[in-house]
């Protein structure tokens, strides 16, 4: 479902990674937050696996998403998404109150340069497919500005 189309709905997401980054090791090497999903390319240079680091920032996201519209009487969509997130937990015995993101992630190797260029060009090029923008770089939240030269919302590392 389109959640991400509300601005604090976005910056849950970006200050969630920013507090991986920081906080589990998370090295961001590209991203895009769409209208209902995220693409990330990422490893971990700590402790934490990428996984782990997954799991933990899709199960706070989501409290923090579904606290937030519990409270928002002025999000039009309000009790439709809450309906539809409380659907979506009706069979999943770890999930109460809606469940937000779907199980697993769709997790790739990626261990060549060429590899690593057309995964990031693939996503970068997602809001330019779905027609939010014609260039990737003007897309406010993609890592597209970064390797653009400009400074995006979450800081990447550069290979």
């Amino acid at each position: 479902m389109d959640i991400f189309t509300r601005p604090k709905y976005k910056h849950i997401i970006i200050d969630s990674l920013v507090y991986c980054k920081q906080e589990k090791g998370l090295e961001i090497y590209g991203w895009v937050l769409m209208t209902n999903h995220l693409h990330l390319i990422v490893a971990t240079n700590g402790e934490y696996r990428v996984p782990d680091i997954l799991r933990d920032f899709k199960k706070f996201t989501a409290k923090r998403i579904l606290a937030e519209l519990e409270t928002d009487l002025m999000e039009s969509r309000r009790d439709w998404l809450l309906r539809r997130f409380k659907y979506a937990a009706a069979n999943d015995k770890k999930t109460k109150n809606g469940k937000i993101w779907q199980e697993g992630n769709h997790i790739e190797q990626i261990y060549t340069k060429d590899f690593f260029e057309q995964k990031l060009n693939y996503i970068h090029m997602n809001p330019v497919r779905v027609e939010f923008v014609s260039r990737p770089e003007d897309f406010l939240y993609s890592s597209a500005i970064d390797y653009a030269g400009g400074k995006g919302l979450i800081e990447i590392t550069f290979i």
